[in-house]
């Protein structure tokens, strides 16, 4: 109690004018020129640097936040329970924060008890005091628009806070997407920029048979690309809110029809294609569809790190490992041994998807520890979702940019690696048999010697024909076979 009475102090000795505010637990003096209130200032100091990021932090989250009032005061003014002239002022308060206003006066950090109710009147204070100043009174005159009566108006924190944060994933969704699509546009031109560039593919690291670097990197390109799908696919989930559910799905303190209204609405104001969940007792304390889209995003992280392991080992070296391919140098890499250059962006973008699979562990448990009516967890879920979503968005577009987009090919030395490899004797298969392929590897690697040059010495093969057979458009893909000959 001395710590927190302490820290109201301190942050009131900061301030050079405040005015008087109260709740159900007593008057506090809040800082003159905020928009936010008693509610908020509780919050600050009760949830001060929990994970250090704020709902200010979060431009996304602060519209989607003013879109649900929005939709709230626009539905009530319809059914007529919301004075007309005090719904257009909060609608208008709403608006104006949509447009980025006021950004800064959401300094409620995300992590936080209470099941969002914290964010909820951080919301409906901001809009309530903009309101008073559109209507032409002061800040804090509640009696002529009030944060609970008119702005949190047929609501409750249980429906008006899941329902925001969705709307907040749907359109980080969108950003994260459309990098995404960006990421794997640059390892497609890669694909064909390297399409000729013969290698030897490999499978649990040992030499496998040839392909070319550009199938590798249109590989990667093609297993991006279903991630696309699949985020678009679990972000269509959000779309299912709980508007007019209040306090646990059974709608009190609202007007018959409020439900629908409210997320016409939202729909409106959105441009989202919202549905009223089917039944709002169920929805209230569900949160499977946090669950699915998490999911996902571990999906896409994971693809990201086994990409990002690739590129690593296909530039190790440059003398002593694969060598196959050149990262830009980006930053020296040693304090200690001159000229070392490490692929610092694949190792930051696999330290990115560690956290992400964290954070998909943190929400699954989140999401089982919900009781009864209500899911008070749903803070941690937002914080580990958004920060997935942010930690990804800056990977991706990093990778891209300062990593992918610069990547060249060492040919000359792949096809040295191809040539040399035991690994080409399975070319010979169809026309030597296992048997004699096998005879044929096993010298070679005892001898240290090329395949190539083994067949041509036991009269096998003709030179043309070990040639022909050797083609790298015959090593790539399928092609009629000839005749066996053994």
């Amino acid at each position: 109690m001395a710590l927190r009475v302490l820290e109201f102090r301190n942050l009131i000795h900061t301030m050079m004018k405040t005015r008087l505010e109260h709740d159900s637990l007593g008057e506090i003096q809040v800082p003159a020129d905020a928009y936010y209130g008693v509610q908020t200032l509780r919050a600050m100091v009760n949830f001060k640097d929990i994970s250090g990021i704020t709902i200010s932090d979060h431009p996304y989250y602060v519209k989607a936040l003013a879109m649900v009032k929005w939709a709230a005061a626009h539905a009530n003014v319809s059914l007529g329970t919301l004075d007309e002239e005090i719904g257009k002022a909060i609608k208008k308060a709403c608006e104006e924060i949509m447009e980025g206003a006021l950004v800064d006066q959401f300094p409620v950090d995300l992590m936080q008890g209470g099941a969002g109710t914290s964010t909820n009147m951080n919301i409906n204070e901001v809009v309530a005091n903009r309101a008073l100043e559109i209507l032409g009174h002061e800040k804090g005159e509640y009696q002529y628009c009030h944060p609970n009566d008119h702005v949190n108006l047929s609501q409750s924190t249980n429906d008006a806070y899941p329902t925001s944060f969705k709307l907040c994933f749907i359109l980080h969704n969108e950003d994260l997407v459309r990098e995404l699509k960006l990421l794997i546009a640059s390892f497609r031109a890669k694909g064909k920029e390297f399409n000729q560039v013969i290698k030897m593919g490999r499978t649990q690291l040992q030499d496998a048979v040839p392909m070319t670097l550009g199938q590798e990197f249109e590989a990667f390109a093609a297993t991006l690309d279903e991630e696309v799908g699949r985020l678009n696919e679990m972000a269509r989930l959000f779309l299912e809110v709980n508007m007019g559910a209040t306090a646990i799905g059974t709608g009190i303190n609202t007007e018959p029809g409020y439900a629908q209204a409210c997320v016409d609405a939202l729909r409106v104001i959105s441009g989202k294609e919202f549905v009223l969940a089917g039944n709002l007792i169920e929805a209230t304390p569900d949160t499977g569809s946090t669950v699915m889209y998490s999911s996902a995003l571990k999906r896409l992280a994971v693809k990201l790190s086994k990409i990002c392991n690739d590129l690593r080992l296909l530039s190790s070296g440059p003398r002593c490992g694969l060598n196959e391919i050149n990262l830009p140098p980006m930053q020296p890499g040693s304090s200690i041994m001159p000229g070392k250059v490490n692929p610092v962006i694949p190792e930051v973008v696999n330290q990115i998807c560690f956290r992400v699979i964290g954070n998909d562990l943190t929400v699954t448990f989140a999401a089982e520890a919900g009781q009864l009516q209500l899911n008070v967890m749903e803070p941690v879920i937002v914080h580990s979702i958004i920060s997935s979503i942010r930690m990804l968005l800056r990977g991706m577009t990093r990778l891209r940019v300062l990593c992918v987009d610069g990547i060249t090919a060492n040919e000359g030395h792949c096809k040295e690696l191809v040539m040399g490899s035991i690994g080409i004797v399975t070319a010979l298969n169809p026309v030597l048999g296992y048997e004699n392929s096998a005879k044929i590897a096993k010298r070679a690697l005892k001898e240290n010697r090329s395949v190539y040059d083994l067949v041509l010495e036991e009269n096998m093969l003709s030179k043309e024909e070990l040639d022909e057979l050797l083609r790298p458009e015959n090593m790539i893909a399928p092609h009629k076979m000839p005749h066996k000959k053994y």
